[in-house]
């Protein structure tokens, strides 16, 4: 069964909506797009109303139960801000355990991170710059990663959603998020060979390229040639197996999670220290220990920022974490055995409070990239209309849905075809 978002359908049913009552099943236009995609006209299911009048609009199969896709994004959006605040802003310290003597620090360093989202590379290195400021010179208990806040500590670990593993897109969330656990690769070629360099650079990791071919053919091609890389261990670190076609004369920027976060965050983390005249080793995973001093400290944006970029652009690492978030903050009386469980009883306690039947919803990762998920569109359009008449509505109008009319409640059109 092939399920997914008709995007084109969705906006000839709005243009055609408008915001006037619409009393025909589906308008012409939808019903020829669905021919010229070879859909029947039971196949979409479409809610559009405005929120001062919600008996009016367009409403065809609104109780349908489908699957969401990346619009399972929208309840997560409207949730937070009302539980978190807009303000809230997740925070990494490093913090220090041992006695400082001589610019050495006796004990191991901790990176604890709260779901900072901005946890990038130039982060990492004003984090390293605040440590040395502060006096720091050397750890040789090494730097280690705290990734406790979520239960369990590696939930990103899920079999791969689509042929593409390694694109953002896929990448799960973890407490400790740096850098969204990507490389940057920068793949170019003129006419005879092909060179590739990684950010940040890495001593450990190599990449063989020699089973990539030269072709001729337009630069952003580039994706219907590749073929996805393997990553295999060797002596001092991993080596990258590049496979497929590059076209000759062009430069390539693209983010890939290539590696696992076990093994690409103790060489990474020394890097920026080691660059500031400091000495600090590798070293893995830790928990905080009880007595600790913060060397030093980032905040990620605001929420109410992050997911007005996130939604749009459709971000699923990130809207993960802000889901975890809901979970690792609940109220002490909302528990689970693991950081989803409450989470999805905090969601799932606010569209209740708004009078939202959530007996068609079915939650899993609230990112889209779950088979399993559910819920009807007339739900999607109810979380949209609370969260225009609450008291967050310009955070909500400037971030997850364009303002396709005023004061318009929608629901995407999906299809849904065997």
């Amino acid at each position: 069964m092939r399920i997914g978002l008709l995007s084109g359908v969705l906006s000839l049913a709005l243009g055609v909506a408008g915001c006037s009552t619409l009393t025909a099943p589906l308008p012409g236009p939808v019903h020829a797009a669905l021919s010229a995609a070879d859909l029947p006209a039971e196949a979409p299911a479409v809610v559009s109303y405005p929120v001062h009048r919600p008996k009016a609009g367009l409403r065809w199969q609104a109780d349908q139960v489908m699957q969401p896709r990346s619009t399972i994004k929208a309840p997560t959006s409207a949730v937070a801000p009302d539980e978190l605040g807009p303000p809230w802003r997740e925070r990494t310290d490093l913090l220090a355990s041992g006695a400082l003597v001589d610019g050495v620090l006796h004990g191991p360093s901790v990176l604890r991170e709260a779901a900072d989202t901005d946890l990038g590379w130039s982060a990492l290195w004003n984090l390293s710059r605040q440590a040395r400021e502060a006096g720091v010179r050397e750890v040789p208990g090494g730097l280690r990663v705290d990734r406790s806040r979520f239960e369990p500590a590696r939930g990103d670990r899920t079999p791969p959603f689509d042929e593409a593993p390694g694109f953002p897109c896929n990448e799960g969330p973890v407490a400790l998020q740096l850098n969204d656990n990507l490389l940057d690769f920068h793949p170019q070629a003129d006419e005879q060979s092909l060179a590739a360099r990684w950010s940040p650079a890495w001593a450990g990791l190599t990449v063989d390229m020699r089973q990539v071919t030269l072709v001729g053919a337009p630069c952003n091609a580039w994706d219907a040639h590749r073929r996805p890389p393997t990553v295999s261990p060797q002596a001092g670190g991993l080596q990258v197996l590049l496979q497929g076609a590059f076209t000759r004369g062009c430069t390539v920027r693209r983010a890939l999670n290539l590696v696992d976060r076990d093994r690409l965050d103790p060489p990474v983390l020394p890097q920026p220290w080691r660059q500031l005249g400091g000495k600090a080793e590798q070293a893995g995973p830790a928990s905080t220990p009880a007595e600790t001093r913060v060397l030093a400290s980032h905040q990620a944006r605001p929420l109410a920022e992050l997911l007005r970029g996130a939604i749009k652009r459709s971000e699923n690492a990130l809207t993960r974490l802000v889901y975890l978030e809901l979970g690792a903050t609940a109220p002490a009386t909302v528990s689970g055995r693991s950081t989803r469980e409450p989470a999805a009883a905090r969601v799932e306690a606010w569209l209740k409070r708004h009078g939202i039947d959530t007996r068609s919803l079915a939650l899993d990762n609230r990112s889209g990239l779950s088979r399993r998920e559910r819920l009807i569109p007339a739900l999607l359009a109810q979380v949209n209309a609370t969260a225009l008449a609450g008291r967050h509505a310009p955070d909500w109008s400037a971030g997850p849905w364009p303002a396709w009319c005023p004061m318009l409640a929608t629901a995407p059109v999906w299809w849904r075809h065997s």
